[in-house]
């Protein structure tokens, strides 16, 4: 499904087809989820959380500008729900483990240590935590991070790569 026919689809539902919704749910499920699973490192909440982030997206889809792409407004969306979420329960400080060693991750260790990188990630603030798995685990790139946060390109890669030297400086512990 293209950009066009994601705008058609958005207009079949603000003209009442509600039925039509459950396309860009089928599309953007898996990522959604995959996204709160890795900041919540549980599934319950992660599962909760994409419910949320749909039925969310669906009442503010008036508001969706078609001149965008349909995946930086979800994402946005995803992404705020997903920070309100471990702000209120304060989670993003007691996350439990997730075994990183299965995800892409671009610092070269061996497998011990990269089970260690859950429990260093959940110790870095909320922010940098999504915008290296945004990066990282949803390998978008910085354009599409810049467009879902707000924050330009350079900011991006300034944080994420101070990110990546403080996860660095903890593993060399």
């Amino acid at each position: 499904m293209d950009e066009a026919q994601e705008t058609q689809i958005v207009a079949r539902i603000l003209e009442g087809d509600r039925q039509a919704y459950s396309l860009l749910v089928r599309k953007y499920q898996s990522a959604i989820y995959n996204l709160a699973y890795r900041m919540t490192a549980n599934s319950q909440d992660a599962a909760d959380l994409t419910q949320d982030i749909f039925i969310r997206a669906y009442t503010y889809l008036w508001r969706y500008n078609t001149r965008k792409k349909f995946f930086t407004w979800l994402y946005t969306i995803a992404l705020n729900t997903i920070r309100n979420h471990l702000k209120k329960s304060k989670r993003y400080k007691h996350t439990q483990e997730i075994n990183w060693a299965e995800h892409q991750f671009p610092v070269q260790v061996d497998m011990p240590e990269a089970e260690e990188i859950s429990s260093y990630l959940s110790r870095l603030d909320l922010e940098t935590r999504a915008l290296i798995i945004l990066k990282y685990q949803q390998e978008l790139s910085f354009e599409e991070i810049a467009k879902i946060t707000g924050k330009s390109v350079s900011a991006l890669k300034m944080r994420i790569y101070r990110g990546l030297d403080k996860l660095k400086e903890m593993l060399e512990k």
